[in-house]
């Protein structure tokens, strides 16, 4: 049974989103919506009947922008402007990601600024709640003057063209509509402008990367604490003293679940007797500094995309003067904080994957971790993990390209109206890849640390509590490496088990403080 969920305008959470993002869901307006909406249309009819022009009401476009459009043609133009904006390309968006664009469109239209009728939100929350997905191509915008093409794909489904998705299998638009008991819209004055403009498409890509950062970087925690423990590593620089004194909060955080996770480790206490290292390398002492970064930047861009996912982005906005009802142009479709945000998760993102990667590193050299060559007995007939390092190497290789700011460019667009962009889409949507790359990085560590564990538990050594229940969870899939065999299923198994968060069922009460936007 799907969940039912209260959508209060400009008041969704990141546990609503994670919840639509999860799964399908049915939704509604809470009471008192409704009332906005309708105020906010009749000020459109108002400015309408005033025959005055106003940008996007019964004018042209861009730079048609001083081209009048007589109101018998009115719907026509907007109807017009769908057709001819729905030029996205590339594959499709999954139905996770237009399912938060779509709700996020409907919070913004029922804040009462966008002049559209409550038929035309009611018909958007029809979607959702019948689960037809539309069609959205993943290319196509440049994150200004809205997900232009994106969102134009999004509203072709209400208005019964194009292709949507049906529980995964293409069915024609307004073949779905029919078969869920419900007639496409005709769109009236500024409805199909109020659709299209928005950042919502952005929005959507970089907050599923934020989903996926944030997960990671609890992953790569875990693994990161396993790592310590296989290399006999020093629980001394996570002392709560070192990190209160530097103040920020995700070093805090990062170092109180290395010692939560830590804690009860015979293999930790056992390194304190004839031991003559003094320092742990960086990927293990620094990992408070340098992933409580990653968690104070991700934070950053959570606080920035839920203000944007609760934002009125469209235009012209619709407002009250004075008792009389003007619309304002403006420009809150430039999606320059979803494209900032999106490039600082981007850096997270690669930076959890960069200090996995040398664990790794470090753990297959016998000279640093004290563990057999390549953490596999009879290193030269067996490689064990030396190849599987070089993906590691490959992947983190690959995210550095991809965590160039994709803010930093623009190109002109609309005869050089539309003049500077934000390049957002992008920005959001390369997050994905990147994430997968990370996972596949930290589920290498997972196993080279597992192997480790396993390596001092034959000396009668065993980990902490907590990260033994990590260690079954992984040997109830992957199998310890006695000899070398055909190792890309397990590096997909371990992968698996970092984007599917069964690895952080266990111990999600220890970053109940992490996230600061929730």
């Amino acid at each position: 049974m799907k969940p039912t969920l209260t959508i209060i305008p400009s008041q969704l959470s990141f546990k609503q989103l994670r919840q639509i993002y999860a799964k399908p869901a049915t939704i509604r307006l809470s009471e008192g919506s409704y009332a906005a909406i309708e105020k906010s249309h009749q000020a459109v009819q108002e400015i309408i009947k005033r025959d005055k022009a106003a940008y996007g009401i019964n004018t042209g476009f861009g730079l048609l922008a001083k081209t009048r459009i007589a109101n018998d043609e009115l719907e026509l133009l907007q109807r017009n402007l769908i057709l001819s904006h729905s030029v996205g390309t590339g594959e499709l968006l999954p139905d996770e990601v237009v399912r938060l664009i779509v709700v996020m469109k409907i919070s913004s239209l029922a804040q009462g600024y966008s002049g559209v009728r409550a038929c035309v939100i009611d018909a958007l929350i029809n979607l959702i709640n019948h689960d037809i997905m539309p069609c959205i191509p993943a290319k196509g915008s440049v994150g200004a003057s809205g997900d232009l093409a994106p969102l134009s794909h999004m509203t072709l489904a209400i208005l019964g063209e194009g292709q949507v998705r049906v529980h995964g299998e293409l069915v024609p638009a307004k073949q779905a509509l029919a078969q869920a008991g419900l007639e496409p819209i005709t769109l009236a004055a500024k409805e199909g402008l109020a659709l299209i403009n928005g950042t919502q498409a952005s929005t959507a890509l970089a907050i599923r990367g934020l989903f996926l950062a944030q997960d990671l970087l609890a992953a790569a925690t875990i693994t990161g604490s396993m790592s310590i423990d296989a290399a006999k590593g020093s629980d001394a620089p996570f002392d709560a003293r070192i990190h209160k004194v530097r103040g920020h909060h995700g070093q805090i955080q990062i170092a109180k679940a290395h010692r939560s996770l830590i804690d009860g480790s015979q293999i930790r206490e056992s390194h304190k007797i004839d031991d003559d290292r003094v320092q742990d390398p960086y990927c293990l002492r620094c990992q408070p500094q340098v992933m409580g970064a990653c968690l104070d930047i991700i934070n950053q861009a959570g606080a920035t995309l839920l203000k944007e996912a609760n934002a009125v982005t469209d235009n012209p906005l619709i407002f009250d003067n004075d008792g009389e009802a003007v619309a304002i142009s403006g420009g809150n479709f430039h999606a320059e904080p979803v494209a900032f945000a999106a490039d600082m998760l981007a850096l997270a993102i690669s930076e959890i994957g960069s200090m996995s990667e040398r664990r790794i590193a470090l753990l297959i050299d016998k000279t640093l971790s004290g563990l057999p060559a390549f953490l596999v007995e009879n290193a030269g007939t067996n490689s064990g993990f030396m190849i599987a390092h070089v993906t590691a190497a490959a992947l983190v290789s690959e995210n550095k390209s991809h965590a160039h700011p994709a803010s930093v460019d623009s190109i002109p667009t609309s005869a050089n109206q539309e003049d500077h962009v934000s390049m957002a889409t992008y920005a959001g949507r390369r997050l994905y890849e990147m994430a997968h790359n990370t996972a596949a990085v930290v589920g290498i560590e997972l196993l080279a640390a597992a192997q480790g564990v396993d390596f001092h538990a034959k000396e009668g050594l065993s980990t902490s509590p907590l990260l033994a229940k990590t260690h079954q969870l992984l040997r109830q899939k992957v199998a310890f490496y006695d000899k070398d065999r055909y190792f890309a299923p397990d590096i997909e198994n371990a992968k698996n088990l970092v984007l599917s968060g069964e690895l952080l069922a266990h111990w999600d009460n220890l970053r109940d403080e992490w996230y600061l936007a929730e």
